[in-house]
């Protein structure tokens, strides 16, 4: 199903926050792209038709994934810091009387320094801080948000710390004053089912390569909302999302791939309960609610491996309260070097990461060092409870001998 984990023998991948393995069935959607249609899109003849109808039919498939209202408000591009740096652009010609903009200390920093760029355009910021207890909580934010909210700017899920943030809650604070929403759900996505009309948000990216396709990323936003932001565009482009939004070419191939994802998630769920009733959005309800259940037993069986190990753990570390997470662990050793140990895991073939991830404001509220920060283990619905068993066998040893 997953070529790379066929080939990589013992090695444990454990870095998939980083970027998820691919399935073959979307190998095979990349290659055919290459193979039979590597062409530029727009003309009249077959191969670039057909590069046409590969994107439409991703934009499809992505809508259902997101349970978009159109898949017109797919847009494609390289990744979502792009995407954010886009509509931040956009959003700062736009921020007259509501000049505020409320962002967190848990974010990945795209989500963070993207906005505080806005500084020199007027903007003004308020800090939804992230509480002792390794979570953001809205009852925080409403105090922060007013007449002059343009914007509250959160992630759905920490990437470092694995925190699942109560979004829709977010969206029902943001909009009782009249200010928008935007969405990182790059970490989530991997692991639960997205839905932007639940959480009634007003713009959200993610990373293909999180979600088991190659390297891209998209961005969802209103139709409304993405036809009044102010992007860059050539004067020949329709001034309407999606095309808008997509300056340039990009890479089709991984869009075809994209596409094979979500039709990989489908898969899970129809598996589960075959049915020809069931629509494609159910199938991916049912897959996505499926690996989330078995995902929930890979994090409490690493927490309580982490716990006998004499770990901190950062974020959520409260085994009642494992729905707040992913199994994603940022964690430290004592005073042990994060470094040393990762290294010591590579050479027993687990990969797993050390550092600050990218988010300098939350290593600060830890009291940890830019320079040696943290350590993360980072898993998916292709691990397992042996893979960390494994682990923590290897971690006891490690520790043992730094120690």
């Amino acid at each position: 199903m997953f070529p790379a984990l066929q080939r990589a023998g013992d090695f444990i991948f454990m870095d998939n926050a980083a970027g998820a393995q691919i399935p073959q069935s979307v190998l095979d959607a990349v290659t055919n792209h290459l193979v039979s249609h590597n062409v530029q899109r727009g003309g009249r003849y077959g191969r670039s038709v057909t590069v046409d109808q590969s994107v439409a039919d991703a934009r499809t498939s992505v809508a259902l994934l997101i349970n978009a209202y159109s898949p017109a408000e797919i847009c494609f591009g390289m990744n979502a810091t792009s995407f954010i740096r886009l509509v931040s652009l956009g959003i700062g010609q736009m921020l007259s009387e509501r000049d505020e903009i409320v962002v967190t200390d848990m974010d990945h920093d795209a989500n963070i320094a993207t906005w505080l760029a806005l500084e020199s355009a007027g903007a003004k910021f308020k800090w939804w801080r992230m509480r002792e207890d390794g979570n953001l909580h809205v009852d925080d934010l409403k105090p922060l948000v007013s007449d002059r909210t343009r914007l509250v700017a959160c992630t759905v899920t920490a990437h470092s710390i694995g925190s699942i943030v109560d979004v829709a809650s977010v969206a029902d604070i943001a909009h009782s004053v009249g200010a928008e929403v935007f969405l990182d759900c790059v970490h989530y996505g991997p692991h639960g089912l997205i839905d932007v009309q639940a959480w009634d948000c007003d713009y959200l990216v993610c990373s293909g390569y999180k979600n088991f396709s190659p390297h891209m990323g998209f961005l969802w936003g209103r139709f409304d909302t993405l036809k009044r932001l102010p992007t860059f565009r050539e004067d020949f482009i329709p001034d309407e999302p999606p095309y808008k939004v997509e300056a340039g070419t990009f890479i089709y191939e991984n869009v075809s791939g994209m596409d094979a994802a979500v039709q990989y998630l489908e898969l899970i769920g129809r598996n589960l309960a075959p049915s020809n009733n069931r629509s494609r959005r159910d199938n991916i309800v049912a897959g996505m609610g499926a690996i989330r259940d078995y995902e929930l037993l890979l994090a409490r069986e690493m927490m309580g491996v982490l716990k006998g190990c004499g770990a901190t753990i950062y974020g959520v570390a409260d085994e009642a309260r494992i729905n707040e997470r992913v199994p994603t662990f940022c964690y430290n050793i004592g005073k042990l070097s994060p470094q040393r140990i990762v290294e010591e895991m590579a050479e027993m073939q687990i990969g797993i990461r050390d550092g600050h991830m990218y988010a300098p404001r939350l290593m600060k509220r830890l009291n940890l060092s830019m320079d040696s920060g943290a350590i993360r283990a980072s898993l998916v619905h292709y691990n397992t409870v042996e893979e960390i068993q494994k682990f923590g066998e290897a971690l006891r040893a490690i520790i043992a001998k730094l120690s």
